[in-house]
C-alpha cells in the first residue's frame, strides 16, 4: 500500500500546502487562478469611483476562465456556465468582468502572444459581455475550437466514462492514490449520517430517472485532493448505491466545505448567513444547470454543499492560444458571464448597466479605461508576486 493510502488526516495540510505552492509555480496563469485573495486585496485598495458600480446581482466572485465550462442540468441538457461558486456573493458585476479579463490576459501572455493582443482581448470581453446584456451573445458555434471540442466531448459522455475515470473493481470503489485519500473512522461515520437525511436522499434520487423511494447506501468515501481549494477544508467524494438488485444505480457525490467568501458584497443586500446556503443560492441564480443539482448541509457542524458529479461536467482549459482563439474565447466566455448576470436583471436595468459600461472609452481602445488600467495593474502585481512565489517554493521537493 502506498504512502498516500496511509496518509493520516492530520498530515493532509502539509501535503496539500506543498502541492498548492508547486502548482501555482507552474505558470503565471496558474498563479492567477490560485490567488483569489490577492485579487480582492487589490480591489479593496481601489479608490471609490475608480470602477463602475453595477446593479446588485449574484456574481461568481472568482470568475477566472478555468471556472467556466459545460455542465449538465437536471433534464440532461448541457450548457456552458459558471461551474465554481465558492466565492459567490451579491456584489458588483464589474468584479467578475475584471477577473475574467485578467485570466484571459495572463493566458495570452503565457502563449507568447504580442501585447496588442491583450488590448484586443479586453475589447472582446466588453463586447461579448454587452452582447449578452442585449441577449444576443455568441453561440457555441462562435467559440474557439478548443471550447467546441470540450462541449462536444461533454455531450457524448456517459456514466461509464465517469466510472472509468473515478472508480475501479467489480464492486465499485473509490481508488485511493494521488487524488483520493483514506478517511478516519469518525469521518466515515459522519458521512453516513449526512446521507441518512431526507434532503440528501432526495438529491441522490433526483437525477437519471431514479425511483423517488429507492434505497440509498453509502458504498465508499474518500478525502478528495482537488485543485488548490482543498487546503484546510473538508472535501469528500462519496459513492452511493441507489436501488437494489439489477436495477441498482450508482452516484458519485461531491461534498465540499463552504467558508466565508473573500469577495466583497454590497452592504444591505440580504444573503444567507450560512455559507453553504449562500453558495447554493448564488449557484441557482448564476448557473441554474448546476445550482438546481446542489443542496446545503452540515458535516460535523461545518457547512458543506453537495452535488452529484455528472460525466458531462467538464472545465474549459485555456492553455496555448492563437490570436484568433484568444479573441473568440474572450467574447464567448464574457458572454457566458454576461448571461449569468443578465438573467437577474430586468430590461431597464440591463440597459442602464450596458450604458455604464460604455463610459470612459478611449480614442485608441474600444474598451473602457477602467478595465484596461485594472488589468494592466493586476498583471504587474501578479507577475511580481508570481516570481517571488517561484523563488520561495519552486525548488521544494515534490509532495509524496
Amino acid at each position: 500500500m502506498s504512502s498516500r493510502k496511509l496518509l493520516r488526516p492530520a498530515d493532509r495540510a502539509s501535503v496539500l500546502t506543498a502541492r498548492q505552492t508547486l502548482k501555482m509555480a507552474r505558470s503565471a496563469h496558474a498563479f492567477v487562478r490560485g490567488s483569489t485573495v490577492q485579487f480582492y486585496e487589490w480591489l479593496k485598495a481601489q479608490k471609490r469611483g475608480t470602477l463602475p458600480e453595477g446593479p446588485p446581482v449574484w456574481i461568481c466572485g472568482d470568475c477566472h476562465a478555468g471556472n467556466l465550462g459545460p455542465v449538465a442540468g437536471v433534464d440532461g441538457r448541457v450548457a456552458v456556465q459558471i461551474r465554481d461558486l465558492d466565492q459567490t456573493v451579491i456584489g458588483n458585476p464589474a468584479h467578475d468582468i475584471i477577473r475574467l479579463a485578467l485570466s484571459l490576459a495572463t493566458a495570452s501572455r503565457g502563449s507568447d502572444l504580442p501585447g496588442v493582443t491583450t488590448a484586443r482581448i479586453l475589447e472582446q470581453v466588453i463586447e461579448g459581455y454587452r452582447a449578452a446584456l442585449r441577449q444576443n451573445a455568441d453561440t457555441i458555434d462562435d467559440a474557439p475550437e478548443s471550447i467546441q471540442v470540450v462541449v462536444k466531448k461533454s455531450i457524448a459522455r456517459s456514466w461509464k466514462h465517469l466510472a472509468r475515470e473515478r472508480l475501479e473493481g467489480r464492486k465499485p470503489t473509490i481508488p485511493l492514490g494521488a487524488r483520493f485519500w483514506s478517511l478516519s473512522g469518525p469521518e466515515r461515520d459522519k458521512i453516513e449520517q449526512l446521507f441518512e437525511g431526507a434532503s440528501l436522499r432526495h438529491l441522490a434520487t433526483s437525477l437519471r430517472s431514479r425511483e423517488d423511494d429507492a434505497a440509498v447506501e453509502v458504498l465508499d468515501a474518500a478525502y478528495w485532493m482537488k485543485g488548490c481549494s482543498s487546503l484546510g477544508l473538508l472535501r469528500f467524494a462519496v459513492l452511493l448505491g441507489i436501488g437494489e438488485g439489477k436495477k441498482r444505480d450508482f452516484a458519485l457525490m461531491d461534498v465540499k466545505e463552504a467558508v466565508l467568501a473573500a469577495a466583497p458584497h454590497y452592504a444591505g443586500e440580504k444573503m444567507p448567513k450560512d455559507n453553504a446556503e449562500r453558495v447554493v443560492e448564488g449557484a441557482r441564480h448564476l448557473s441554474p444547470q448546476l445550482g438546481n443539482r446542489m443542496i446545503a448541509g452540515h458535516l460535523a457542524k461545518r457547512p458543506v454543499f453537495i452535488r452529484e458529479l455528472l460525466p458531462q461536467d467538464l472545465k474549459v482549459e485555456i492553455s496555448q492560444l492563437t490570436t484568433g482563439d484568444a479573441m473568440k474565447a474572450a467574447s464567448f466566455l464574457a458572454g457566458v458571464v454576461g448571461k449569468a448576470h443578465a438573467r437577474q436583471m430586468d430590461k431597464s436595468t440591463r440597459a442602464r448597466w450596458a450604458k455604464e459600461l460604455e463610459r470612459h472609452r478611449s480614442k485608441t481602445l474600444d474598451a473602457p479605461s477602467w478595465l484596461w488600467s485594472s488589468v494592466v495593474s493586476l498583471i504587474g502585481k501578479h507577475e511580481v508576486a508570481y516570481l517571488e512565489h517561484c523563488r520561495r517554493y519552486a525548488g521544494q521537493p515534490a509532495a509524496t
